[in-house]
């Protein structure tokens, strides 16, 4: 499958100094390189990132993008499966948001092209925050600290889900976490990584997972069948990319998903089943790849995967603007 190549993507590798002479210093390998993105609109990553942490668009008052997508947990809620309106038990594992700019597209089944189009689900979900757009709409409309930041955003002071939405991707589409230890492997940094990290990786390539966890994200890129050479057991409802689709060649396929931090984003797969790394590494290697991986293998690559966490999103926590006296008040009990 071609890779999407994404706005932010083309956006990201323009935005590094000296591009060209960064891509000739990388080693030639199948995964590349994180870079920092370039924020060209700050008021509007500003707007977004409020948005983001603010859980009056959610009918309880208490639920935020932020709560699944915990920014202080690697981008998950490290949940097999997160919580939502009233306690709410959700049908599939929270993938993390860092990095997701450079996925194919959004959800585990693809449903979202991206991430302004997955920005809406979860506000409108009455398995998630419960709310209607409309709704959320009107909180926001009713706030006059939000009126006016909109307005310097966007011209207007006419809140909109379609400015929401474009408002939380914009925050989102920052949240790259370059120079990990194996990026700074990658351009020439021998010493970034130890012998058994660098020979995790060597089996890591040479096993296969590169076919399918590759590029700077290290996966996101396509979708697979889960299960190839044995089937996955799982009691989860999902169907994977059927569920979007509804054809049942699709059926079990799911969004490959990024490796890059995955030592923070645990348990793993889409239903969570996999406690640890060591676990989801040798449910891989026997499903995906018809390998029996034996105890110090699973463990060199266990500790080469734990060379690309890079770094974490570091901003002050945002001061929400107050509501004002018209603002709907939350029902968490309703």
């Amino acid at each position: 499958m071609k890779m999407k190549v994404t706005g932010l993507a083309i956006a990201v590798a323009l935005s590094a100094a000296g591009s060209v002479a960064w891509a000739a210093a990388a080693k030639d390998e199948p995964i590349q390189p994180l870079v920092a993105p370039k924020v060209t609109n700050p008021g509007k990553v500003e707007l977004g990132k409020k948005l983001f942490f603010d859980t009056r668009l959610s009918k309880s008052g208490f639920i935020s993008c932020n709560s699944c997508h915990n920014l202080s947990m690697g981008g998950t809620d490290n949940l097999k499966t997160s919580i939502g309106d009233h306690w709410q038990k959700g049908p599939i594992n929270a993938p993390t948001v860092l990095n997701s700019s450079l996925a194919v597209a959004q959800f585990w089944d693809g449903r979202a092209a991206d991430l302004k189009a997955q920005a809406g689900g979860p506000i409108a979900n009455p398995g998630e925050m419960a709310f209607t757009h409309e709704l959320a709409i009107d909180v926001l409309q009713s706030i006059p600290g939000y009126v006016a930041e909109f307005k310097a955003v966007f011209g207007s002071s006419r809140v909109d889900i379609d400015k929401v939405t474009s408002a939380i991707a914009a925050f989102e589409e920052t949240l790259v976490t370059p120079d990990s230890p194996f990026d700074k492997w990658l351009t020439g940094d021998e010493k970034a990584l130890n012998a058994r990290e660098v020979a995790g990786y060597k089996l890591f390539k040479e096993s296969g997972c590169v076919a399918c966890h590759n590029g700077p994200a290290v996966g996101g890129t396509s979708f697979q069948k889960m299960g190839v050479v044995e089937p996955y057991k799982s009691t989860s409802p999902a169907g994977g990319r059927s569920d979007f689709t509804g054809k049942d060649e699709d059926r079990f396929n799911f969004k490959v998903p990024t490796l890059r931090n995955v030592e923070l984003t645990y348990p793993y797969f889409h239903d969570g089943e996999a406690a640890t790394l060591e676990q989801a590494v040798d449910v891989m290697g026997r499903l995906q790849l018809g390998r029996k991986y034996s105890e110090d293998e699973i463990g060199k690559i266990v500790a080469f995967l734990k060379t690309l966490t890079g770094d974490q999103p570091l901003f002050t926590i945002p001061l929400l603007p107050p509501s004002s006296n018209s603002t709907p008040r939350p029902t968490p009990f309703d």
